[in-house]
């Protein structure tokens, strides 16, 4: 049995960004189908693994009340794929974990990134988690509470915690690096913190996940990252509808892998067509999956 604390309805004028707006929309559907299959890979050895978020947030959202209901992001996300039964299998995997904290069946609660994880992780993996919002942190701290040295939490920007985590002691390891991007210098911190932490583990499954915005950055960040000296990279996208006429707005968005399994461009392969039919929300909805160098083995 699962629970989750969540935020009241504040204000706060620094760090304003809270993931509890967006939980189960679109872009988490995509982030966590990929975050789901990268876990799945690393838990088929039997040698353990860290699972390092740079932005953790606070670790579980509820979708009945607070913040998931001012938007309501979550139908047009994991609210149309709860009654399907006509999944691919990577993405019905998906779902059973999301279903596994709700388990009355009814869609209230949706895991972030850490509690997938949690999900996931054995008894010998390690989750390491950084989120610099006080109130999400706050959160987080009491939703994994229970759990021991299994996770170490900290109050910090991920970026600069990655120096000192890399590489992990098991040698084995995925980072989900996923920032709000609220300040055009996130898109830089992203490029910088993969080139510190290639040249400190370049063995490491590295994950970024981004908004499809109508700004530059947003547009540019891809093939920065294609540009990085690594053996092998994935990137998909999914964008669910038109870029907004006055620009604003997230239209889509992306994940970018370094040193991909070779697994997962299948089981997106198979997975994507579906996701783009289920969650589409105009003709202008497509997805893009493409790759580079040789997957990891």
């Amino acid at each position: 049995m699962y629970f989750c604390l969540i935020a009241a309805l504040l204000q706060t004028a620094m760090l304003s960004y809270r993931h509890a707006f967006h939980a189960g929309n679109h872009a988490d559907v995509l982030k966590h189908l990929v975050e789901s299959r990268l876990l799945k890979y690393l838990t088929q050895k039997d040698k353990p693994f860290w699972y390092i978020d740079t932005h953790a947030g606070a670790g579980c959202y509820a979708l009945s009340e607070g913040y998931a209901t001012q938007n309501g992001e979550f139908e047009s996300g994991i609210a149309r794929l709860w009654e399907r039964q006509d999944m691919p299998a990577a993405l019905a995997d998906y779902v059973e974990l999301v279903r596994q904290i709700n388990p009355d069946g009814k869609l209230k609660l949706y895991p972030g990134s850490p509690l997938l994880a949690l999900e996931l992780i054995r008894e010998q993996d390690r989750l390491r988690l950084f989120e610099l919002h006080p109130a999400d942190f706050d959160l987080l701290q009491d939703n994994f509470a229970a759990y021991g040295s299994r996770v170490v939490m900290q109050k910090s920007n991920g970026f600069s915690a990655l120096k000192s985590l890399l590489p992990p002691p098991p040698r084995r390891a995925l980072v989900l690096i996923d920032p709000p991007y609220e300040e055009k210098i996130d898109y830089q911190r992203v490029v910088e913190g993969l080139q510190e932490g290639l040249k400190r583990f370049s063995t490491g499954i590295f994950a970024v996940w981004y908004p499809q915005l109508q700004r530059i950055e947003s547009r540019q960040l891809p093939e920065q990252l294609k540009k990085l000296p690594v053996k092998s990279w994935l990137h998909v996208t999914l964008s669910v509808h038109a870029p907004s006429a006055d620009g604003y707005g997230m239209h889509g968005s992306g994940m970018f892998i370094i040193n991909p399994p070779w697994t997962l461009h299948d089981e997106l392969d198979e997975a994507m067509p579906w996701l783009l039919n289920v969650l589409g929300q105009d003709n202008h909805a497509r997805y893009r999956l493409e790759r580079g160098g040789d997957a990891a083995d």
